[in-house]
């Protein structure tokens, strides 16, 4: 089915339920509210219209500093340190804020779980983004019911981003480990890390101690044409000569 063609299904079906529905490089797109995912999902499965049988991908996504930019180069001086200095966006937070990033409320529209569902049948693809409720720990129902595929997806979402899964029968971390602070993925989660690791030799094993990285912002420095090289590129280089072998001479 044509991107076109499966929006106008969409509407058609679902109606006022979609909060968005839009094309975008060949690729359809709805937004729906969590309330709505574990019915929209099941009849997306099950309708011989769609039959969305595959979940290719699950994956949560902090919208905290969406279109703010810190790297813009038009206007970069030659030094290179005129921009990525100073924070001006919540993508990069002060080290020293109380806030740790471990069980935050979600703020207006911040965190969303975006679902990537296939047809092989019907050989067509549909992206489904659903936001978390403002003002609670984000959270949404976990789809699982519908596509056994999202076990570990959920999994990971909810390591990396602290996105809840509601019904979810093992929500647990999955890729970092079980005393882990934080979500790492979440943008306002501190570049040089809550805690560090080490071996201990008098305990005998790895402890858990304050990190001990001194914060500071690396900003890569502007390059301008035509003043790095002391030489021209046209200027000849000098060729070696060859190396002497042995029983060459004589």
């Amino acid at each position: 089915m044509k991107p076109a063609s499966l929006q106008s299904a969409l509407h058609e079906t679902f109606g006022s339920t979609l909060q968005s529905c839009v094309v975008a490089v060949d690729e359809v797109t709805i937004e729906i509210a969590a309330k709505d995912l574990i019915d929209v999902c099941e009849r997306l499965k099950s309708s011989h219209i769609f039959r969305f049988d595959q979940l290719i991908d699950l994956c949560g996504v902090d919208y905290i500093a969406f279109g703010d930019a810190e790297w813009e180069t038009s206007g970069a001086s030659s030094s290179g340190f005129s921009r990525g200095v100073a924070a001006n966006s919540a993508s990069r937070m002060k080290v020293d804020d109380t806030e740790l990033s471990t069980e935050t409320d979600a703020t207006e529209r911040r965190f969303a779980v975006v679902y990537h569902l296939l047809s092989v049948a019907l050989n067509h693809r549909l992206r489904v983004r659903v936001y978390t409720p403002e003002g609670q720990l984000p959270m949404v129902p976990s789809v699982l019911p519908v596509w056994s595929a999202a076990n570990w997806f959920e999994r990971e979402a909810f390591d990396l981003f602290g996105i809840m899964f509601e019904g979810h029968p093992d929500l647990r971390r999955i890729l970092t480990d079980y005393g882990f602070i934080g979500h790492p993925f979440r943008k306002d989660f501190p570049l040089s890390g809550n805690v560090e690791v080490r071996y201990d030799a008098e305990q005998g094993r790895v402890i858990y101690q304050p990190v001990s990285i001194e914060p500071r912002v690396l900003v890569p420095r502007v390059i301008r044409g035509g003043k790095v090289a002391t030489t021209s590129v046209s200027d000849p280089v000098p060729e070696e000569e060859p190396p002497s072998v042995a029983g060459d001479e004589g």
